[in-house]
């Protein structure tokens, strides 16, 4: 399938697990492929090269970024690519530790990384687009920004306050972007994987009780894969997804229906 031949689809956090089955399932569409990381780039590279495709590696530390930062990346995408026309903001980290006891650096990181970056880039592949970008694209295109939610944007979660106010607040301005951003051709939505098999995850599974507990209340009866919540993004980044702005597409094997 080509979808997305001669497109550009960036990808934060694309060096492993959920990220980077994205940005394969992107490069299987013939998408030129950007991944964004402070990780390296090379098994992602590898893995796009053996499917024919294009791919560039931009480093970036996200515990870091400022708005010029996030500008300065847009600058160096379009340098390398010309364009983009999708983004999906994956990159996160979780802290896990009972609320009262919860550090004050672990609040800052996870709420830095898993929310201030996302806006930042949402703001400033938004500003390349609004002051040139829509200019340069054929006259139907759109960009497409897809938000990587969570269960835990509707649910409070155990031992995770600064994940779940992150991951709620990226409900929040997937919602709000769409609201500002719709009329300017730019579709912004998010998908919330349920519980997906990482490395993120992997105490939980590890928990016996924990993970027969999560597993009993998921109508799939299983863990997702990274796999899974790919094909949404695709999705939500293609031209039948024109419709769809703000919404929060759930991929959780039916965990919310229960």
């Amino acid at each position: 399938m080509s979808r997305f031949a001669n497109k550009v689809a960036v990808v934060t956090g694309a060096s492993r697990g959920i990220g980077q089955s994205i940005l394969l399932a992107f490069a299987r569409e013939g998408a030129h492929t950007v991944s964004v990381n402070i990780g390296d780039h090379s098994e992602t590279a590898e893995k796009v090269a053996s499917l024919g495709g294009k791919f560039t590696g931009i480093t970036a530390d996200f515990g870091k970024m400022t708005q010029a930062d996030a500008k300065d990346i847009v600058a160096q995408i379009t340098s390398a690519a010309g364009r983009v026309d999708a983004l999906v903001n994956n990159a996160g980290i979780i802290k896990r530790n009972p609320a009262v006891d919860f550090l004050e650096e672990d609040w800052n990181s996870v709420i830095q990384i898993n929310l201030t970056a996302p806006f930042f880039l949402c703001q400033a592949f938004a500003k390349w687009w609004l002051s040139g970008g829509r200019e340069q694209s054929p006259a139907d295109a759109r960009l497409k920004i897809v938000n990587i939610a969570s269960m835990l944007s509707f649910q409070g979660g155990i031992l995770v306050p600064s994940y779940t106010a992150a991951k709620s607040g990226i409900a929040g301005i997937t919602k709000a972007l769409a609201c500002e951003w719709a009329k300017e051709r730019i579709n912004v939505n998010a998908v919330a994987p349920g519980y997906i098999a990482t490395e993120n995850t992997r105490p939980i599974r590890e928990d016996e009780k924990r993970n027969e507990s999560i597993l009993a209340r998921i109508p799939e009866g299983r863990w997702g894969t990274p796999e899974d919540i790919a094909g949404s993004c695709v999705f939500l980044s293609s031209k039948e997804a024109d419709y769809l702005n703000g919404t929060i597409m759930n991929v959780d094997g039916g965990w919310l229906s229960r």
